[in-house]
């Protein structure tokens, strides 16, 4: 077990606390996803393009053998407008949920302004999605006493994104982080943190965007 895992191991529990009932409503909201498959079938070469890339820093990322629609959630955006993943169609987005009281979510949100930093552009974003409940400005003071300056502010201080994205089987404990193709398919999945400035991160994600 690595300093970096304890601590997510330690956010898998208290997040655990809160998920009774969700091993039935996943079984359901896999069906709806099977469902929507059919429509994400263009996506299947890009995801079978990334597996040999999950390796290395990103040795726990899970490719999709199946891209699906993601989970309808709903957050606020930049400026409190309520936003959802259907608004990023046409831009691949990396989401990923952290809290201020999350350790490994504090640890990796520089490499997540860094990835920003260095790749974001009109086909990609880094969509870190605040999930506090408490002190809805508590988030934007650490962000800004710790330099994180690219990433734009996500935020659901109501807490009923956690809920879905737990019901769906995305979340076990935070960070959890994953992967949305331009046609809105969810190609992969990461649940617990990861090092997102290093290089097999960058090469994980030209790749998913098609960049050289």
């Amino acid at each position: 077990m690595t300093a970096r895992t304890l601590p997510w191991l330690v956010g898998v529990a208290a997040l655990g606390l809160l998920g009774a009932g969700a091993a039935w409503y996943g079984f359901s909201q896999n069906e709806v996803n099977l469902a929507g498959a059919g429509e994400c079938r263009a996506s299947q070469p890009v995801a079978e393009s990334l597996k040999p890339l999950a390796r290395g820093e990103l040795a726990a990322v899970g490719v999709s053998n199946a891209p699906k629609p993601p989970p309808d959630i709903a957050f606020l955006g930049p400026a409190g407008q309520t936003k959802s993943l259907a608004d990023f169609k046409g831009k691949t987005i990396l989401v990923n949920l952290w809290a201020t009281w999350c350790v490994p979510c504090r640890q990796e949100m520089p490499a997540l302004d860094k990835l920003q930093a260095e790749l974001g552009a009109q086909d990609f974003e880094v969509v870190a999605i605040n999930v506090d409940t408490r002190n809805p400005e508590k988030p934007k003071t650490w962000l800004q006493e710790n330099g994180i300056r690219h990433l734009a502010y996500y935020a659901d201080p109501g807490g009923k994104l956690l809920q879905t994205l737990q019901k769906s089987g995305h979340v076990v404990g935070l960070p959890t982080t994953f992967v949305v193709d331009e046609a809105g398919c969810e190609i992969a999945l990461l649940k617990g943190p990861a090092e997102w400035a290093s290089d097999e991160a960058y090469t994980f994600v030209r790749t998913a965007l098609g960049r050289p």
